[in-house]
């Protein structure tokens, strides 16, 4: 099972625009939703209207729908959820998904997830993969949640699932919090395709390409426009390159390493400031 939620877990959108893929992609069908009415605020998330023909209105309520589709190239099915994170009942809510899981034989509850990060749009998307149980971070490679604070309905659901004992891990991309109102279809791909390692199944993302291509070209043009945006824009590049290579080399910085990069990005701060610019620190 595959979750997705738009809200608070959902940064740039990238979570429920992955989910929305694989759906079309698996040529997934509806099979079941939940009602909305014990669970959404229609005031916080509020019910739109449309035209049908152009002729009669139609209202369009939020909904968390199931949909169920054959993973091509496996002997396995995929169940995803998509919808909205709910404003009440949460605990209600996860029973619900966690009983139609069981019902449904479901062996692994994956949840998407994108957050707000200082990462730079020109890199690619980062993914962190965790998960609650040391067997299942051993098996695929995860990391062990480590999180405490606010939490949204993802960690509820985790949460849910540890306790009825179903297998669950959380995948988060992060996204450039400077475009946070842009759907972002690269940290999109990065989740479906840390997905396709995670369960070992092959997900075509040339769709994914071409758009990321597009959003990529579409922010580099708005930040060339603003001289403070693109040298802070450049600042996170050399910071995701540092990080990569010592990653490639499997080293980690040392703290000599680390307090050079802070002196030296706070001279190049300093250095860009305006003549006569009050000094904010």
């Amino acid at each position: 099972m595959i979750t997705a939620f738009r809200g608070w877990n959902d940064g740039g959108q990238a979570a429920t625009v992955a989910a929305g893929y694989l759906a079309r992609q698996w040529e997934a069908t509806r099979f079941a939703d939940i009602d909305p009415e014990a669970f959404v605020d229609f005031q916080a998330v509020r019910p739109t209207v449309s035209l049908d023909e152009g002729m009669t209105r139609r209202i369009e309520w939020p909904e968390n729908v199931f949909f169920h589709g054959a993973i091509p190239g496996t002997d396995r099915d995929a169940v995803i959820l998509l919808g909205v994170e709910p404003n009440y009942r949460w605990r209600a809510f996860t029973d619900l998904v966690i009983g139609l899981a069981r019902e449904l034989d479901v062996e692994l509850v994956v949840t998407l997830g994108a957050l707000l990060a200082d990462v730079p749009h020109t890199r690619p998307a980062p993914v962190t993969g965790a998960a609650t149980d040391p067997k299942l971070v051993e098996e695929l490679g995860l990391q062990l949640s480590r999180y405490e604070g606010p939490t949204g309905i993802v960690g509820v659901l985790h949460d849910a699932c540890r306790t009825a004992e179903l297998r669950s891990v959380s995948l988060w991309s992060a996204v450039p919090h400077y475009v946070s109102l842009a759907p972002s279809p690269k940290a999109a791909k990065a989740l479906c395709v840390r997905l396709a390692d995670l369960v070992g199944v092959r997900i075509e993302t040339a769709e994914l390409d071409d758009a990321e291509d597009e959003y990529e070209a579409q922010v580099t043009e708005a930040v060339a426009s603003d001289p403070d945006t693109q040298a802070y824009v450049e600042e996170l590049e050399r910071r995701a390159d540092t990080i990569q290579s010592f990653s490639e080399s499997g080293e980690l910085p040392t703290g000599e390493t680390l307090a050079a990069e802070l002196t030296r990005f706070l001279r190049d701060r300093e250095r860009r400031k305006p003549p006569g610019d009050p000094d904010e620190d």
